[in-house]
């Protein structure tokens, strides 16, 4: 019961890249995944596989002799990245005993934490710094858990412009409660030495909410790692579940989107179907004329997104959030030389409707981004904890960025300048 409850029998699971080089075999492909009852990672639909490009899956031992013979015979690339998922899942869930700290100063931000560790920490986080700090609930989960929301900031006047971010909007990418507490401990601890982050907080307000999805989080610590969706029930179907980030209402259930609730980009039954969802837009809705910036944290690709997903079309403040996206990721990049791409959803990662940036955008928030943090697909949604720091340090300087830049005009003359100097990007 114990190792069952993971997902994956000791051994039994393997995580492996396939590339993907010619136009005829993309059916094949689609087929034989298919038929080894893969579990997609990257992307997380078959529908968005493409020539020339890398498919990341997760696939039960026992269905991996097919699924080789198959791209074997078709000569297509493919490599074992995790040949034991359970060993690794097991690395991130074992009992540790630090894990169990009373006192936010003996916190350990450098694990991955339940949901149950995480709303403890920010009831203490509220306790101990009330000049900062105000914690609320605005709205409850499926299951009827609060959906908990930290709002970061001096509290110096009744007008203040705001930053919204929220993480863990797909259970198994745990990287993104990480960063979201991360982020916290740094506004908090260098608030009085460091002049940047004490002015974004007197100048700024911060709603942080760093477990979005608490049902399938849960989920995914006490049954199937990989859970994406909510735990919300269908009547037809036995499949539970719908896709936070396909929910929305902009472009609600169109291209990069499913009706079919066993899939896991399911839109759900009607836009805000689900209570997380709702909640959340109700606030948003509420504040839109104060939140000026919405940023989204996801895992994996080490990419910077922006509007649209669901079209390729081009925003009509483009110059400005380009501009922003430009600044944050060379200011990411300067932590640890760690490069990620940026643009459009549409173009820069697969087009998808009813996406919480695009309705963040739709409804007057100027600046709407979606990170997609470490790696690039050898560890996947497994990204060990001695990834969590340099991870959360480096995209803490990319947010940080965005946030100063609401402080500002935005000044885009010598954009095509900083891009010359930057290839890398």
């Amino acid at each position: 019961r114990k190792i069952r409850k993971q997902g994956c029998l000791d051994g039994e699971c393997l995580a492996m890249s396939v590339f993907i080089g010619r136009v005829h075999v993309h059916s094949t492909i689609t087929n034989s995944l298919s038929a080894s009852q893969v579990d997609l990672w990257q992307p997380n639909s078959a529908s968005l596989i493409r020539h020339n490009a890398t498919v990341d899956v997760h696939v039960r031992r026992n269905n991996t002799r097919g699924l080789r013979a198959c791209l074997q015979k078709e000569h297509i690339d493919f490599k074992v990245f995790i040949s034991n998922l359970q060993k690794e899942i097991e690395k991130q869930t074992g009992y540790r005993s630090s894990r169990k700290r009373r006192s936010e100063s003996q916190y350990d931000y450098e694990v991955y934490h339940s949901l149950e560790e995480i709303q403890s920490w920010m009831f203490e986080i509220n306790r101990t710094h009330p000049h900062l700090v105000d914690m609320f609930s605005i709205g409850r989960s499926y299951e009827g858990r609060p959906l908990y929301v930290l709002q970061l900031g001096k509290r110096t006047r009744s007008y203040k412009k705001a930053v919204w971010i929220d993480c863990g909007v797909h259970a198994r990418e745990w990287i993104g409660p990480a960063f979201c507490q991360w982020f916290v401990k740094e506004a908090l601890h260098s608030y009085q030495h460091d002049s940047v982050m004490r002015r974004l907080m007197n100048q700024l307000n911060f709603y942080i909410m760093p477990v979005f999805n608490v049902d399938g989080y849960i989920f995914s610590w006490t049954t199937d790692r990989f859970w994406r969706k909510t735990r919300s029930k269908n009547v037809k179907y036995h499949c539970r579940g719908v896709d936070a980030n396909r929910n929305w209402k902009v472009k609600w259930c169109e291209e990069g989107a499913s009706s079919h609730p066993c899939d896991d980009t399911y839109c759900g039954p009607f836009p805000e179907s689900e209570p997380e969802v709702k909640a959340v837009a109700k606030f948003l809705r509420k504040h839109k004329k104060r939140v000026k910036a919405y940023v989204s944290i996801h895992a994996y690709a080490q990419m910077l997104l922006y509007p649209y997903s669901y079209k390729y079309a081009t925003i009509p403040n483009f110059n400005c959030v380009e501009s922003a996206a430009h600044n944050a990721v060379t200011a990411l990049y300067s932590a640890y030389g760690v490069r990620y791409r940026y643009g459009p959803a549409s173009t820069t990662l697969y087009v998808s409707s009813g996406s919480s940036m695009d309705w963040a955008y739709r409804n007057g928030i100027p600046y709407a981004f979606a990170f997609e943090l470490r790696d690039t697909g050898y560890f996947g949604f497994l990204l060990p904890e001695a990834l969590i720091n340099p991870t959360c340090t480096e995209t803490m300087r990319a947010v940080k960025t965005i946030s100063s830049g609401l402080l500002k005009k935005c000044e885009t003359g010598m954009y095509q300048l900083d891009r010359e100097r930057y290839p890398y990007l």
